[in-house]
C-alpha cells in the first residue's frame, strides 16, 4: 500500500516555533467515495497567520488547530483521482490542503485553478496573500489618487501586493522594511515612492522626510517598534488597515497601543480584519488579482523550501525576516 507524509501539531509553541512542535507521520494514501477525490499536493504556503492557529486561544477569528491533528496550511494541488463530477482527474485546486502530501475532499473550501497559471504565482499573488492585500487596500482602506500609504512589513507576501496596487492606483507609497535589500526591492523593482528601515536609529526622521503632506492611510503588518512613529504622522480622518501584527505573536505581553487621545484629536478609522470572514469573495477577487498579473502590473518573488520534512524549519523564518519572497514549500 502507498503511503503519505503528514505534519501533526503535537505541542503549542511557548513563544518562537520550535521544530518539536511538530511531528511527521506516515499513513496509508486514501481512496476516494463516491463525491469525493484525491489530491495530491504540490506547494504549501507558509503564512504568519500559522502562528495563531498553533495558540491555544479559542476565541480567535478561527478555531486553533487541535492537538493531534495535521497543521492547517493553504496549498495548492493536482486530483490524481476521483469520483466527483466537477472535480475530474488532471484538475489543479487551491485551499487548505493542510500540511500533508495527500487529501481526500469533497470540494469544499477548495478552488479550481487555470493550469497556464505557475504555482508560485498562485500561491504568491491568488491566494491569501493577494485576497488579504486586495481587500485590505479596496475594503478597508478605501484609497483615493494622491493620499500617502505607509505600509510595514512592505517587502513581505502582502505589503508588496498592497503597495503595487496602490501605485497603480495614483499613491504615494512609502514602506517600512527590516534590511536596505528589502529597501531596494520596494524602490527599484516595485516602483514604491520610498522605503525606511525600522532598525535605523533615525527611523522616525527617515518616516517624516518620506511623508512630507503627513500619512492618510496606514496598512499595518507587524506592530513593534515602528507603530508609534506612522501613527504620529497620521493626517486627520485617516485610515488604518490592521492586518497583522507579526512583531506580537511570539511576546507573551502586547507591546503598548496607541494613544486613544490622538485617535480621537484625528478622527481615525481603525479596522481589524481577518479572511475567513470573507470567503464568499475569495472566487471574485481572485479573478481580479489574475487579471492583474496577466497585465503584468504585479511582480512577486518567492523563497522556496523543498520538502515536507523541511516545512517546520522553514515556518520560522516568516519571524525572524530572512525570507526573501513568498515563503513556498514545493513538495
Amino acid at each position: 500500500m502507498q503511503t503519505y507524509r503528514a505534519v501533526h501539531l503535537v505541542e503549542r509553541p511557548q513563544q518562537e516555533i520550535t521544530a518539536d512542535v511538530f511531528s511527521t507521520e506516515t499513513a496509508t494514501i486514501p481512496t476516494p467515495q463516491e463525491g469525493e477525490f484525491l489530491v495530491k499536493v504540490t506547494h504549501l504556503s507558509l503564512d504568519p497567520a500559522m502562528r495563531g492557529w498553533m495558540s491555544s486561544d479559542e476565541s480567535s477569528y478561527i478555531p486553533p488547530v487541535q492537538l493531534g491533528d495535521v497543521m492547517r496550511a493553504s496549498g495548492m494541488g493536482e486530483v490524481v483521482s476521483s469520483k466527483h463530477p466537477d472535480f475530474p482527474e488532471g484538475t489543479r485546486v487551491l485551499g487548505m490542503t493542510g500540511m500533508q502530501e495527500y487529501l481526500v475532499s469533497n470540494g469544499t473550501g477548495l478552488n479550481k485553478i487555470p493550469a497556464e497559471i505557475p504555482a508560485e504565482a498562485v500561491l504568491a499573488v491568488i491566494s491569501l496573500p493577494g485576497v488579504t492585500a486586495y481587500h485590505g487596500l479596496y475594503q478597508v482602506l478605501q484609497p483615493k489618487p494622491g493620499q500617502t500609504l505607509v505600509i510595514t512589513a512592505a517587502a513581505g507576501s502582502v505589503g508588496s501586493l498592497v503597495g503595487q496596487m496602490a501605485k497603480n492606483l495614483g499613491l504615494r507609497v512609502v514602506g517600512v522594511v527590516g534590511n536596505e535589500e528589502k529597501g531596494r526591492w520596494i524602490t527599484e523593482e516595485l516602483g514604491f515612492n520610498a522605503a525606511v528601515n525600522y532598525h535605523d536609529p533615525d527611523f522616525a526622521e527617515q518616516l517624516a522626510t518620506a511623508t512630507p503632506d503627513g500619512i492618510d492611510l496606514f496598512f499595518e503588518n507587524t506592530g513593534g517598534v515602528a507603530q508609534a512613529p506612522i501613527f504620529s504622522r497620521m493626517n486627520a480622518h485617516g485610515r488604518i488597515a490592521v492586518c497583522g501584527l507579526i512583531a506580537e505573536y511570539n511576546k507573551d505581553q502586547p507591546d503598548p497601543g496607541p494613544s486613544w487621545m490622538n485617535i480621537i484629536k484625528r478622527r481615525l478609522s481603525i479596522q481589524g480584519f481577518t479572511m475567513p470572514d470573507h470567503f464568499d469573495r475569495f472566487a471574485d477577487y481572485g479573478l481580479a488579482l489574475g487579471g492583474m498579473l496577466m497585465k503584468g502590473e504585479l511582480k512577486y518573488r518567492t523563497h522556496v523550501i523543498h520538502g515536507i520534512e523541511n516545512a517546520p524549519d522553514a515556518i520560522k523564518l516568516l519571524f525572524s525576516g530572512d525570507n526573501q519572497g513568498k515563503l513556498i514549500v514545493e513538495l
